[in-house]
Formats: C-alpha cells, structure tokens, sequence
C-alpha cells in the first residue's frame, strides 16, 4: 500500500466525508420528521458526528503529513494550501460541535435550531474541502505514481468491434463453400433442386439423378413403377 499512495490520508479522509455528511444531513432534516422516526434519526446523527470526530482526528494529522511530504510545485503547492485552509475550518467547526452535541446530550437536551444552522455551515465546508482535495489528485496530480499520456487508443469493445461484426457477418451468412465435404461443381445443382421444391419436386429428381450420373437406370425405374414419372415429372 505504501508503495501506491504516499500516505493514509486518502482512506481516512472518505470516512471523514462519509460520517460528517450523513451528521449533518440528519441533523438538519430530523426537525421535520415526526416521532418515533425523529428520535432515532437524532440518535444516528449524533453517533455519525461523534464517530466522524473520532476519525478526522487521524484524518487531520495523515493530511498534515501529506502536505509536507508529497512531492509538487509551486502551482500545486499553493492549491495544497488552499486545501489546507479549508479543512482546517471544517474539522475545527465540526469538533466544535461534537463536543457541544455530547454536552447537550449527556443532559438529555436536545439540540435548538442555532446548532442545525452551524452544521449546515460545516458541511458547506467540507463539501469545498472535498472539492479542493479532488483537485489536487485530478487537476495537478498529486499522490499519483504516473499520468497516462493521451493518444489514439480505443477500449476494446470499439477496437474490434468492425472486426465482430465481419465475423458475425461471415458466420450468418456462410456459403456452401465453408460446408465440409461439398464439391463446388455440384453446389449450383443442389441450389435448383431447392428452387425447383414447389414446381411438382420435378428439378429435385432430375437434379439427383445427374449427381448420380445414372440418368438412363432412373428413368427405367420410374416406367416400371407404374407411370409414377406422370405425377412428378413437369
């Protein structure tokens, strides 16, 4: 893991994302909601803040790090301090307020509409801290071992996708010369003796009889069934 990313501060900092969100969500829609829901939504969002304090501590200090240690320059580094000052408003405003939920919890108070106000701030800056933080790896490409450089490339599905379809194209329509075992100069034969199916099967035993080369045993064989030829012959 060390040797992909140059520190923890891109995994902690998800559940810091995560945990402070869904705090402050709830927190700003459970008013609304009636009891018994009310109630247990306002328990979930105090646990979220409480846990997303708990972790944006490591979150804070593994930033830190990477903000002295990753290698940049000086466009990059003044987006990292940018970064920087933003996160630091959000974590000191969201610790803020874990400790006055756990205040205000611990003496069965519930918390009044000046405290759903603050976190509603919060998560406005933690959604530009995330933002910012977004920017670093995607715009100036921070943390990252390369950048792939732009060129013709096509994913394979539309790499072969002409080449699919002369296959699907071949296999759908193969000719009699892809059959095992046909002769060529008997295919044209066998194509009127299928065209010649409804006209009475006539071009069917004519046709056979020439692929056989017995024309003249044939004929013999159909008088002396009893005039059968007549039914079958036009």
């Amino acid at each position: 893991m060390p040797e992909i990313i140059p520190n923890w501060h891109p995994i902690f900092v998800h559940f810091t994302v995560a945990l402070f969100s869904l705090a402050a969500g709830l927190f700003v829609i459970t008013p609304f909601i009636k009891p018994p829901l009310q109630d247990q939504w306002r328990i979930v969002a105090r646990w979220a803040l409480w846990f997303g304090a708990g972790i944006t501590v490591i979150t804070g200090l593994s930033g830190w790090y990477a903000y002295s240690t990753v290698a940049h320059d000086a466009p990059s580094h003044a987006a990292m301090t940018e970064h920087r000052n933003w996160a630091l408003a959000a974590i000191i405003l969201f610790l803020s307020l874990a400790v006055w939920s756990a205040l205000r919890a611990r003496r069965n108070q519930i918390m009044g509409a000046s405290f759903v106000g603050l976190m509603a701030v919060a998560a406005g800056l933690l959604g530009s801290t995330a933002w910012h933080g977004g920017e670093l790896v995607y715009r100036y490409g921070l943390g990252v071992m390369s950048l792939p450089k732009t060129d013709t490339h096509q994913h394979g599905a539309a790499a072969h996708g002409a080449e699919g379809h002369a296959h699907a194209a071949g296999a759908s329509g193969i000719g009699m010369e892809g059959m095992p075992g046909m002769d060529m100069e008997k295919a044209p034969s066998m194509s009127s003796s299928a065209q010649g199916h409804d006209d009475g099967h006539a071009h069917a035993h004519d046709e056979d009889m020439n692929l056989d080369g017995e024309t003249g045993v044939m004929n013999e064989a159909v008088h002396e069934a009893g005039g059968h030829d007549d039914g079958h012959a036009h």
